[in-house]
């Protein structure tokens, strides 16, 4: 079987994404067979990004769905401005808090607070887990909701950031990695 379009680790593979193709048999190479595709969809996910083009084969998928060991899906709830267009379940993204707030706007607390201040990302190459898109029948709405998959050690700071609306992600290209 074939991958017609790009899948992100994690996610199911749809059977829109996959095509019937003709390889040779060769004993070695453990092929994902066109009459496996409803099993492939239904009870698998993607173990790593599968790329437009590529074969599947049987340890490109996973049958474990749960976030990985050491990372976190965090919300977030981005407004026109906050976000590249075209976001995408499966980006890579940093996220660097925004907003009108200064260090010289407010009093010195004399603590530690200084998770992504002005330059430095709260996270680096985290991968979009998902994106909800407006539909024609919710209210239209500017927000655009995000999860991101990012290290456990960088949720506290960019769920603080999100919940005050101060978080803003820049697409990473693919090669940057």
């Amino acid at each position: 079987m074939k991958i017609t379009r790009d899948v992100p680790a994690g996610k199911p593979v749809p059977e829109s994404a996959m095509a019937s193709v003709m390889v040779a048999e060769d004993s070695g190479v453990q092929y994902v067979k066109w009459e496996e595709r409803k099993l492939a969809r239904t009870k698998y996910r993607a173990a790593t990004d599968l790329t437009e083009g590529s074969l599947l084969v049987g340890s490109m998928l996973s049958d474990d769905s749960g976030v990985p060991a050491g990372k976190v899906v965090v919300g977030l709830s981005l407004k026109a401005g906050q976000f590249p267009k075209g976001l995408k379940t499966g980006d890579t993204v940093s996220a660097y808090r925004v907003g009108t707030e200064t260090s010289a706007s407010k009093p010195s607390s004399g603590s530690a607070g200084s998770a992504g201040s002005a330059g430095t990302p709260l996270t680096q190459n985290a991968k979009v887990h998902d994106v909800t898109a407006a539909t024609g029948e919710t209210i239209s709405s500017s927000d655009l909701p995000v999860s991101l998959l990012v290290n456990q050690d960088e949720a506290e700071a960019l769920a603080q950031a999100a919940a005050g609306g101060q978080v803003a992600v820049v697409l990473v290209p693919k090669n940057a990695g």
